[in-house]
């Protein structure tokens, strides 16, 4: 009988945030809960954890920049806190997230504010830099800060503000950080002036965003002073980007011309910031189908992944443990064939039909604790490879913890090579939580579609018209 796993107060919380606002994820947090009971079932996860933390469900933004202030400018601008942000990155080579604060007054929070919180995307990424680079996961508050800021932009939303890509130095820590926040945003500005230096940095920025350009998810910020900008020069600027990313192999994206009224004589008009607020606007989308794409993921990994790689630890450890005990069998057989040829005694024991059963039932055991001594020992092995396996994969579930449910005494003397209570029981729950979430995935499709019964019946009525003579 399996225990029922309570759900965790992250998932409660997030449960209780969308239960008015957002049906779709509110469902989703609820499979997350059902993959939970899953994988707890499982082994693979503590009856406090949840697989929902893998993601974070902010709406999530990163602005990538160069050598000039484009950046540093437009967050000043579009955030309305010129006074506390000025110039933050000219000089910064932290990764600053930015969070809407009720209060008045900004605060500035160290990294290890983000790497124990599950919201955040930085979530326990000090252990990914750790194993990049040993010492340096210590190190987490000379990579990341968490700002927050009293700003109505910020609100639902998190900012992720990149240090100088032509500036910044390129260490194994800032690619990973790099390509972590493009792959984990819902939403990145690029700023053209990023692409005016070549660095090897730059050329791992260009080769990330070529990975992921079908997503849809990157926005072009060219930055040009407003003197010189009139509807005609702002097409022909749009057409010259596109081509430069072109032959960088930056294929798709949106393109928006930012006026610089840095050196303007006239600063009092407000920037027009229609377009972005109008990506800003979907977002929440973007990051709802994200969560649903994560939900997807976290149900393959299981069979995927996880599964494979336990297997992998039993079947390793079985052929270990059974070469031992036939060695301890070889060595048993060499003393009985030297017993042989000097006493002559062995082999009419062995063929003695009441002398040779009893002979086998002291071989049998005397080889079955041998051969359960043996598979104990090398699953200690075994166990210490899934840890590190684990590890090495970033995976939350405890491969270990699994393998150890199979180490009973039936299942180290029988050759059973699958984990335990992978089944087809187990099988079928995965696949009605696939199904579950493709069901979220169309709903959400509905938001955007018009396609109802009734419209598919009086198409089909319009055709049997026009096909009438």
């Amino acid at each position: 009988m399996m225990t029922e796993k309570t759900a965790s107060r992250y998932l409660l919380n997030l449960e209780k945030h969308f239960a008015n606002d957002n049906p779709i994820l509110l469902k989703a947090a609820k499979v997350f809960q059902d993959l939970d009971q899953v994988e707890y079932d499982l082994g693979l996860i503590e009856s406090d954890e949840t697989t929902a933390c893998k993601q974070s469900w902010w709406p999530i933004i990163s602005l990538i920049g160069g050598n000039s202030t484009a950046k540093s400018r437009f967050i000043n601008s579009y955030l309305g806190s010129e006074h506390l942000l000025s110039g933050i990155q000219t000089s910064s080579h932290k990764f600053t997230v930015l969070l809407h604060n009720s209060q008045p007054t900004s605060a500035t929070l160290p990294g290890t504010a983000l790497d124990v919180d599950p919201r955040y995307p930085f979530y326990q990424i000090s252990r990914k830099i750790e194993q990049l680079q040993a010492g340096e996961g210590a190190r987490i508050n000379s990579y990341l800060e968490l700002k927050t800021i009293h700003t109505d932009r910020l609100k639902g939303k998190l900012f992720i503000d990149a240090p100088n890509i032509s500036a910044a130095p390129t260490t194994p820590i800032m690619s990973f950080l790099t390509k972590h926040i493009l792959e984990t945003s819902d939403l990145v500005l690029v700023f053209t002036d990023a692409f005016e230096s070549a660095t090897p940095l730059v050329n791992e920025l260009i080769q990330t965003i070529s990975t992921h350009q079908d997503s849809n998810k990157f926005v072009y910020i060219i930055d040009e002073p407003v003197a010189f900008l009139n509807p005609v020069n702002s097409g022909e600027l749009v057409s010259s980007w596109q081509k430069k990313l072109s032959e960088l192999g930056l294929n798709t994206g949106q393109f928006i011309v930012l006026p610089n009224q840095q050196n303007s004589i006239n600063r009092q008009n407000p920037l027009n910031f229609s377009e972005i607020d109008q990506r800003m606007a979907n977002v929440a989308y973007d990051r709802t189908y994200r969560i649903l794409d994560s939900l997807e993921k976290n149900i393959r990994e299981i069979e995927n992944v996880v599964m494979p790689e336990v297997k992998k630890g039993i079947l390793l450890w079985k052929e270990r443990a059974n070469i031992s005990s036939l060695l301890v069998l070889g060595f048993i057989m060499t003393l009985s064939v030297f017993a042989e040829i000097n006493t002559g005694i062995v082999l009419s024991t062995v063929v003695d039909p009441i002398l040779g059963p009893i002979a086998l039932l002291v071989l049998i055991a005397i080889m079955i604790p041998v051969h359960v001594v043996f598979g104990k020992l090398q699953a200690k092995l075994i166990i210490t490879k899934l840890i590190a396996r684990q590890k090495e994969l970033h995976l939350m579930e405890n491969l270990s913890s699994l393998f150890e449910k199979g180490l009973t005494f039936n299942r180290i003397l029988l050759p059973i090579s699958e984990p335990v209570d992978w089944n087809k029981k187990t099988k079928a729950r995965l696949s009605q939580l696939s199904d579950k979430t493709r069901e979220l995935v169309q709903a959400l499709n509905d938001n955007f579609s018009s396609y109802t019964e009734q419209a598919y019946t009086n198409y089909s009525e319009l055709s049997n018209l026009k096909e009438r003579p």
